[in-house]
């Protein structure tokens, strides 16, 4: 059913491109007052609400088209499966990728179109399941370390800790390093990098690249220290072969499959740079959000525990994941409610049609991806937290297009493999010998550039008897 709906609604698409598109009608426009939207920057809100005023479709403009571009928010499946679908290149990055372009230099995030292929060519093997697979045991001694230290203090923020759990799974996957005594530093410089390009990105009108103002500066100087870092174990794993820096030497042995070419030093620590900036915060946050939500849910909480269980009481491994199926549908549920990205951005760089609406070329798209999870005419009761909408049965008629934490398409996140591996054993090995209670009802978010708490989550921790 889901197939012959799917191959339909290509068809469709096809039809409508086919004609004139300038003889559909314009995306309309989104009836939000302008001092509203101008006071909008909270993504992972502020996308929800003008979704829900403005419909699944909707045209978004502050500014004369002159002076900035015209925003169309798409929420609807159909609508996002016509943009990120797209295998032309009528849907170009966006501004956001433009401005972290510009800050940390190419990478796989940001580059074009034209000059993507040969660099996704070179990474998709370095992130097949076999070559994961050998990143995932340092999350489950790092989550086993947080486990314990958490038990032992009885009380811990769960942002702070689920950063500090994360940073050190990272740095020994991506860089082969224990960067637990410069986590603060790294994710300080991070924060500053991430911030700015996001502010930037959010701003209709902004100053020109040029111009070197005290936050830019601050940002070039945030990423160099970063960059100095990454240079620095690339060339001790060239000269030390057995170095365990399994991301670093993938990259290193990484070639186009169709010419041959390798990476070129500064695009492999451009690309570090870019999966520590994006991996960091995601993995962090999904963990602290699904953490908070079992502390909250003693009943969810204690079905992933006696999952965990069933295993043994072994450290876990990769091959472990597949029998962590609640645990998943847990983490699918978290990811719903707080995707690791509010939302996505394409440029279409000529006139395209978005669920029967035409959007003219240089209009920024933004698939509002924290919307369309939170839709009430696609989910029942979105605002509840049900694992069990990810049980086998319930996701046989889900659309394609309506769940995306991690986007779709030609250019969805390389790293989506990794992210839920990591993830699953993580939250499986703490909560197997802890039990975790939230002291707030609420998670307050926000969205300086990737989704992230805003603020402590404070939790009580005991040993699971």
């Amino acid at each position: 059913m889901c197939i012959r709906r799917g191959i339909i609604l290509i068809d469709m698409t096809a039809t409508i491109d086919a004609r004139d598109v300038g003889t559909l009608p314009l995306a309309p426009k989104n009836p939000l007052p302008i001092r509203q939207l101008l006071t909008t920057r909270q993504l992972h809100t502020g996308l929800v609400l003008l979704s829900e005023v403005g419909g699944p479709v909707s045209r978004i403009a502050v500014a004369p088209k002159r002076v900035a571009p015209p925003v169309v928010l798409v929420t609807s499946p159909s609508g996002i499966r016509d943009v990120l679908g797209r295998t032309d290149n009528l849907a170009e990055r966006s501004t956001i990728h433009e401005e972290v372009r510009n800050v940390v230099g190419d990478n796989l995030f940001v580059l074009p179109n034209s000059a993507w292929p040969p660099r996704r060519r070179a990474l998709q093997p370095v992130f097949t399941k076999q070559h994961v697979d050998r990143f995932g045991g340092h999350m489950t001694q790092a989550a086993q370390t947080s486990a314990d230290r958490w038990r032992a203090a009885r009380e811990v923020d769960l942002d702070m800790e689920c950063r500090r759990l994360a940073m050190r799974s990272l740095g020994y996957s991506i860089l082969g390093l224990d960067i637990n005594e410069h986590s603060n530093t790294i994710a300080e410089n991070m924060h500053v990098a991430s911030r700015y390009t996001a502010d930037r990105a959010l701003r209709p009108i902004k100053a020109p690249q040029w111009l070197p103002t005290p936050g830019r500066r601050r940002a070039r100087a945030a990423v160099a220290r970063m960059r100095q870092m990454t240079m620095d174990v690339l060339q001790e794993c060239r000269a030390n072969p057995d170095r365990d820096a399994p991301l670093v030497k993938a990259l290193l042995a990484a070639s186009d499959p169709e010419t041959g070419k390798k990476l070129c030093d500064d695009d492999i620590c451009n690309d570090l740079l870019i999966f520590m900036l994006a991996g960091h915060d995601t993995t962090a946050t999904t963990l602290t959000y699904a953490l908070w939500q079992l502390g909250r849910n003693p009943e969810i909480q204690d079905r992933v525990a006696a999952e965990v269980a069933a295993v043994g009481d072994r450290e876990l491994t990769p091959d472990d994941v597949s029998r962590l199926t609640y645990t998943a549908q847990v983490l699918n549920e978290s990811l719903r409610l707080c995707p690791p990205a509010a939302g996505v951005g394409r440029t279409a760089t000529q006139d395209i049609v978005v669920d029967g609406y035409r959007v003219e070329a240089g209009s920024i798209v933004a698939i509002g991806i924290s919307a369309v999870h939170r839709d009430p005419t696609l989910w029942d009761h979105p605002l509840a937290f049900d694992p069990d909408r990810f049980s086998p049965e319930n996701s046989k008629t889900r659309d394609r297009w309506q769940f995306i934490p991690f986007a779709a398409g030609p250019r969805s996140c390389i790293g989506e493999h990794f992210a839920m591996l990591v993830t699953t054993l993580a939250l499986a090995t703490i909560v197997r010998s802890n039990r975790i209670e939230s002291m707030n009802d609420d998670f307050p978010l926000e969205s300086p550039y990737t989704t992230v708490a805003k603020g402590p989550i404070p939790v009580r921790v005991a040993a699971r008897g």
